[in-house]
């Protein structure tokens, strides 16, 4: 598969996206194995708003792709093919409820799960307040309340218990978007259906994580075995 491209529009991420399957979005330790090296200056950032930081959600919602920190703790996309392996190999073939009653997550981690799981989709800014996190609010001052919030939130994404499954922004009083989109927290099960359900457990782990190897070496040719084992995790 070729793996070079450019980008320049949100069509061209979602083709990409669509395309390759596994997409990180920052720099990581395969060169070139990223959106932001492959977008033009203004596709990467632009003045207008108009890039690849605000087409995030727009991509996840055309493509019905995962996002979320899955590799080397950075954001990346997997399309709904690749997700349910990825989701395979990261949870051993466990559910949650399957994990956490073996011992084999944290009761922090679980309070956060069930909270999501109960609300998806959630923005992070509700999480943390129905949740009794600390976290800053508008005026710069952080409140008081639980910490961890992000390290935990991470962690679940990593697992692939949780991905983002939007981006939401606040308007002004003429519709325009203003500030960071803000991200909406979700379960692959919730947001991906049956496409997911019907899929993540079908292999052992040991397969999944086989053929994830053997489709990044596929696509990424120039990296070695070593360097593609670090990026799986």
């Amino acid at each position: 598969m070729n793996f070079n491209f450019t980008i320049r529009s949100m069509a061209d991420l979602i083709d990409a996206v669509n395309r390759f399957g596994i997409l990180p979005y920052f720099a990581n330790s395969i060169p070139g194995f990223s959106v932001e090296e492959h977008c033009t200056p203004t596709a990467l950032w632009s003045d207008t708003g108009d890039d690849s930081w605000a087409w995030k959600g727009p991509v996840i919602q055309a493509t019905g792709c995962a996002y979320g920190k899955f590799f080397l703790k950075k954001a990346a996309y997997v399309s709904r093919d690749w997700f349910p392996d990825l989701a395979n190999y990261r949870r051993d073939g466990y559910d949650f409820d399957a994990r956490y009653d073996d011992g084999l997550a944290k009761y922090q981690d679980k309070e956060l799960y069930d909270l999501i799981d109960e609300n998806a989709p959630v923005l992070s800014k509700i999480l943390r307040t129905n949740g009794g996190y600390a976290y800053s609010n508008r005026f710069g001052r952080k409140t008081e309340g639980k910490k961890g919030f992000d390290a935990t939130v991470t962690r679940l994404q990593e697992q692939c218990y949780v991905i983002i499954s939007n981006f939401v922004y606040s308007m002004d009083k003429h519709g325009v978007k203003r500030g960071w989109g803000v991200a909406q927290y979700n379960t692959p099960e919730k947001f991906m259906g049956s496409a997911f359900t019907d899929t993540v457990y079908l292999r052992a782990p040991e397969e999944s994580y086989d053929r994830l190897l053997n489709y990044l070496a596929s696509l990424l040719p120039r990296a070695g075995e070593k360097e593609l084992k670090k990026f799986l995790g």
